[in-house]
């Protein structure tokens, strides 16, 4: 006889995962809501998915973790990345490291998984894993993730950052783009209107 009601048990929360809500990856069973990089937080599927023994990583963290390092592996043509992802948590291999030093700082599985240390530069309280949204490399509030100046709603496509704050694209190039004719200044027939 069957023995019913049970499933897999979540490679990230360790509870069970029901048929209706399971997604598999390197043979373990995740919650959709558990399916996410471990470092930056970002949602992942089959595409995005990189996979390192039991942990699971979106591939531009997974890259800055594992992936070469040195000269000509950046993220794009050409590019010199010096970006090590210490602000996403991933420390940076040192050449010597010593085993059980006293300086070594583990957070807590609890902190790794919801952030509760994180606070939101704009409100300056604990931001989520619910409630986050990243720009500037910094946690947000979705609430608080407006624009400095006219107050614009932000997403991925329409934030820009500028000394830790955060605009929509329209306001950052008024304020911190070329002036003059033709630069988001006065116009040609405002000019000589005047």
């Amino acid at each position: 006889m069957p023995i019913l009601g049970g499933g897999a048990k979540c490679g990230a929360c360790d509870k069970t995962v029901y048929h209706a809500e399971e997604i598999q990856c390197n043979g373990r069973s995740f919650h959709k809501p558990c399916f996410i990089c471990m470092v930056c937080r970002k949602a992942l599927d089959s595409t995005t998915v990189a996979a390192h023994e039991s942990e699971i990583y979106c591939k531009s963290c997974y890259g800055r973790k594992y992936g070469p390092k040195g000269y000509g592996y950046g993220q794009g043509a050409g590019c010199l990345s010096t970006d090590t992802g210490e602000r996403f948590g991933i420390e940076v291999a040192e050449s010597h490291p010593a085993r059980g030093s006293p300086t070594t700082t583990h957070t807590s599985k609890f902190t790794q998984k919801f952030g509760a240390t994180e606070k939101c530069p704009r409100c300056q309280k604990s931001v989520y894993a619910a409630e986050r949204v990243m720009g500037g490399g910094q946690p947000w509030h979705k609430t608080c993730f407006r624009c400095a100046f006219c107050g614009k709603s932000l997403d991925s496509t329409t934030v820009t950052e500028k000394d830790g704050e955060i605009y929509c694209k329209v306001c950052y190039a008024k304020s911190f783009g070329p002036k003059g004719i033709g630069f988001g200044g006065l116009t040609q027939v405002e000019q000589k209107e005047s």
